[in-house]
C-alpha cells in the first residue's frame, strides 16, 4: 500500500493547493505508484510557486489542455501556478514508464506532450463533475481503466527494476551501488543496467534523491534534530556531506532551509 502521507518530494507542504493522492488499485500497483490530484484556484494576479524535490520517476500528467509525460528529474524543480486549474496525474514505478518511454533518459529534466486523447477526454469529463470528490474519485476510475488496457505487464526486468526501487526508498541504510546489487543478486553493472532503461538516472542519483528528500522532511518535522543526527541517520559521512548534497542540489544548506521552513531561502 502507497503511503499517502508521504511528503518527501515536497520542500513546502504549506504551500500546496488543494491535493489528494489515491493508491493505485493492487492490479495496477506494479506499474503506478499513485495517482495525485492537485486543484487550485487563485486570485487574478497571484502565483503560487511549488517547489519540489520530485521523486526519482516519471509522471504522467493529465491536465484541461492535454496529456504530458514528465521525465525524471536531476535536481528540484518548480511550478508557478496561476488562475483557477487542476491536474491528475500517475506517478509511475520503474515497469510502468517502460509501456511509455523506451528510453526514459532521453526525456529526462523535460515535459513532453503524449498523444493519448482517449484518455485525456475521459478524465477531462469526470473532472467536469460541480462534486469535486465524485468528480477525482471518477477521473482516478477512468486512468486507471486506461492504464489496465494501455500499459503492458511488467517484464522480469521491470520487476526487479520495481524492487530496486522500494529497496532504495525504504531502507535508509542503502548508501552505495553496490549495496544495491548485493541485495538484488546481482552485479553492478545489473542494477546500473536496470536505473537507466527502467528509471532514467543513475542508480547513486536514485539513492541521493532518496536520501535528500527524507533529510528535507526531517529536518522541516523536526527542529529538534541536530543536522550531524540526520546525516548520521540516512548514511551520510558527516553532516559536511549532507550540506555538500544540499546545496549540489537544492541550491542551499540544511540551516538555512530549516531557517525558512514555508519557503525557498
Amino acid at each position: 500500500m502507497a503511503d499517502l502521507s508521504d511528503r518527501r518530494g515536497v520542500l513546502y507542504p504549506a504551500k500546496l493547493p488543494s491535493f489528494y493522492r489515491q493508491p493505485a488499485d493492487e492490479s495496477l500497483r506494479a506499474l503506478v505508484r499513485w495517482f495525485w490530484i492537485p486543484r487550485w484556484d487563485l486570485a487574478a494576479g497571484r502565483v503560487s510557486r511549488q517547489e519540489l524535490l520530485p521523486f526519482p520517476a516519471s509522471n504522467l500528467v493529465v491536465e484541461p489542455g492535454g496529456v504530458s509525460l514528465a521525465g525524471p528529474t536531476t535536481g528540484a524543480s518548480h511550478r508557478d501556478l496561476r488562475g483557477r486549474g487542476w491536474a491528475v496525474g500517475a506517478l509511475l514505478r520503474p515497469a510502468g514508464i517502460a509501456s511509455l518511454a523506451p528510453d526514459p533518459r532521453a526525456i529526462q529534466d523535460i515535459q513532453v506532450p503524449f498523444d493519448a486523447p482517449d484518455l485525456h477526454q475521459t478524465v477531462l469529463t469526470a473532472m467536469r463533475d460541480g462534486d469535486e470528490t465524485a468528480a477525482r474519485d471518477r477521473a482516478v476510475l477512468a486512468y486507471s481503466a486506461w492504464v489496465a488496457e494501455r500499459l503492458a505487464p511488467p517484464d522480469e526486468g521491470g520487476l526487479l527494476a520495481n524492487a530496486m526501487d522500494d529497496l532504495i526508498a525504504s531502507d535508509r541504510t542503502i548508501v552505495r551501488v553496490d549495496q544495491v546489487a548485493e541485495r538484488l543478486g546481482t552485479s553492478i553493472r545489473g542494477v546500473q543496467r536496470l536505473a537507466q532503461r527502467y528509471v532514467g538516472l543513475t542508480p547513486l542519483a536514485i539513492i541521493r534523491r532518496y536520501r535528500l528528500q527524507e533529510a528535507a522532511q526531517r529536518l522541516r518535522d523536526d527542529p529538534a534534530l541536530t543536522i550531524a543526527r540526520v546525516a548520521a541517520d540516512l548514511g551520510y559521512a558527516d553532516h559536511a556531506h549532507l550540506s555538500t548534497d544540499f546545496r549540489g542540489i537544492l541550491g542551499f544548506t540544511p540551516s538555512s532551509y530549516r531557517r525558512h521552513p514555508d519557503h525557498a531561502p
